[in-house]
């Protein structure tokens, strides 16, 4: 399989990498809450805000993927980008 490249715009790669160390921060916020014996729920309560953000940096990347990628394939006449786009998809709304 080919490795495929995407070229980002320099405030793309910032929006991107702005969600990604906010939610390193709250990851190493859970390890911390792990360490100091914090009371489960309210561990499961950030839990699901680091989840939610992963969901927010997936939506965002995917409006840059169909925005860039896929109309770009659609043009080029990629046939494959289109079952690639649903087979990604089915895989996030899991």
């Amino acid at each position: 399989m080919a490795h495929k490249k995407t070229v980002r715009t320099a405030a793309q790669k910032k929006a991107l990498t702005n969600r990604l160390k906010r939610l390193e921060g709250q990851i190493r916020g859970l390890e911390k809450m792990i360490e100091d014996d914090v009371y489960c729920n309210d561990i499961l309560q950030q839990s699901m805000s680091a989840a939610s953000a992963i969901d927010g940096f997936n939506q965002e990347l995917l409006g840059y993927h169909l925005k860039g990628c896929v109309t770009d394939g659609i043009k080029n006449d990629d046939e494959e980008i289109v079952d690639e786009l649903l087979k990604t998809i089915r895989k996030l709304i899991k």
